[in-house]
């Protein structure tokens, strides 16, 4: 087990640091003057050459990826053009919102896709089967941000449930700020729990027709535990991994939504530092979305010493 975590550690070194250089060369590589694009047309040329110094452009590239992983080191993700504050500063400012919102859309979507794959991968075949089949590939299909508008002009225009865009103000509380993410998590939760619905059909599907089910089945033991302790937890891997990717995907993907629902997040944070041409704060989220992938990852790849006694050895 431990040979198993330290290869899963080493991997995530290599990973990162593989992020770190692409984004390092994406920055440096990409047409034009990074310092002039930032400045903007009316830049002298001595205002764009402070710049190149300050950011450290006017080194070699050699020296500046040196430079750059020394600052990663030891904490420093670089300071916003526009903000002027430190790029980590920002981000931990807008993290609160896509912290929720992932995790709310992420618990809606598992409480839907779970349950509904277990009874559909039983009841195979059956009306409720082809039904929830065919749900989750429309729900699939349907794009978040068309979702969310539609709640939102349902619940929030018409009916007056919630919030129809924010955040709460700066005195709001906590139960305020979250009513205004009922909508969004809603959104993302029906269009994410699809693939996971589909997972866990397929998982469980796999595992329902083997010889241990059945002979679970032959001491007489109740359906529901065979389903549900047997069978559902030797088709957890598959799952686990669907859930981690899904809520990875959801850190990310929340751009759409956080703008469509005014939500003061790091997607917004994004969509305003690349209408900015703030590089730092895009290098910065990049690597922090990166390490939240990699970090998932590994949560999931732990989970599976809990569930699989197979993987231990």
């Amino acid at each position: 087990m431990l040979t198993y975590i330290l290869k899963r550690l080493l991997g995530m070194i290599v990973v990162l640091m593989l992020v770190v250089t692409i984004v390092f060369l994406i920055i440096r590589v990409a047409p034009g003057d990074p310092a002039a694009v930032m400045l903007g047309p009316d830049a002298t040329p001595q205002d764009i050459a402070d710049l190149r110094a300050r950011l450290g452009l006017d080194q070699p590239i050699s020296v500046q990826f040196l430079i750059y992983v020394g600052q990663l080191l030891s904490g420093n993700l670089g300071r916003s053009i526009f903000l002027n504050i430190p790029v980590g500063q920002a981000l931990l400012e807008r993290a609160e919102p896509t912290f929720f919102l992932t995790l709310f859309s992420l618990i809606i979507a598992t409480v839907i896709a779970v349950p509904i794959g277990i009874y559909a991968a039983y009841r195979r075949g059956s009306l409720v089967d082809q039904l929830s089949t065919g749900i989750g590939m429309f729900a699939a299909s349907i794009p978040s941000f068309w979702l969310g508008l539609i709640l939102m002009q349902v619940f929030a225009v018409k009916l007056r449930l919630f919030p129809v865009s924010g955040y709460g103000g700066p005195d709001a509380g906590f139960f305020n700020r979250m009513t205004h993410l009922a909508l969004p998590s809603v959104a993302l939760g029906i269009v994410s729990s699809a693939l996971i619905l589909r997972f866990t059909r397929a998982s469980m599907l796999d595992v329902l027709e083997d010889d241990y089910v059945r002979t679970a089945r032959a001491k007489g033991l109740k359906e529901g535990q065979v389903v549900l302790v047997h069978a559902l937890k030797n088709a957890m891997i598959p799952i686990l991994t669907v859930l981690g990717l899904t809520a990875a995907v959801l850190i990310s993907g929340a751009v759409v939504t956080e703008t469509v629902f005014g939500l003061p997040g790091i997607g917004s944070l994004v969509v305003s530092a690349v209408l900015r041409r703030d590089y730092p704060v895009i290098q910065g989220a990049l690597l922090v979305i990166a390490a939240l992938y990699v970090l998932i990852n590994f949560i999931i790849d732990m989970l599976y010493l809990l569930v699989d006694p197979r993987v231990r050895y």
